[in-house]
């Protein structure tokens, strides 16, 4: 079957920085999406393996805007110490709300400083600003069921697969 609108398609990726340097790469059965568009998936290696079968291989450079997005210094936060648990260390995330936003602007915010009193958070993604390289092989294509299709997503054998909710399928 070939990779189309309301496929689902399993790959094995590795994921490399653009000197090469290992970022991550998928683990057991692979990396799973609904192939069409649906925000599940980076573009960009969408188009590349539309119409593409099984075995199919190919490294694709992603640039910032086509990956996790450029930095961006204004999602750098200092809060103080006292609104955090006592045990916290850098590398920690906890969601949280952008200044000006609203209950339904909730982010991840990730601490990458801690400072006497002061706590320095960042809602980037930590992959952000960053081109990437994504050594990626088709291992399994197959049509997307009514109920995956209506809900813009893949399910799993519990019904629902959630590896791949946040922005653009966060590399796992």
């Amino acid at each position: 079957m070939k990779i189309a609108k309301n496929t689902v398609v399993t790959l094995s990726m590795n994921v490399t920085d653009a000197q090469n340097n290992f970022i991550e790469q998928t683990s057991g059965e692979g990396f799973t999406y609904l192939h069409g568009g649906y925000d599940d998936f980076f573009p960009k290696i969408e188009e590349a393996l539309e119409g593409q079968d099984v075995g199919f291989e190919t490294t694709i450079q992603l640039e910032p805007d086509d990956a996790f997005g450029e930095y961006d210094a204004e999602l750098v936060r200092v809060e103080a110490r006292s609104l955090f648990p006592a045990d916290i260390e850098a590398g920690m995330m906890f969601e949280g709300i952008p200044e000006g936003g609203s209950e339904d602007d909730v982010e991840f915010f990730t601490i990458t400083d801690i400072e006497g009193d002061k706590v320095v958070l960042d809602g980037n993604h930590p992959l952000a600003g960053m081109a990437l390289r994504c050594a990626v092989k088709v291992t399994e294509v197959r049509a997307a069921t009514d109920d995956e299709i209506e809900h813009e997503h893949v399910h799993g054998d519990d019904g629902h697969h959630h590896e791949h909710d946040d922005d653009h399928g966060t590399v796992h």
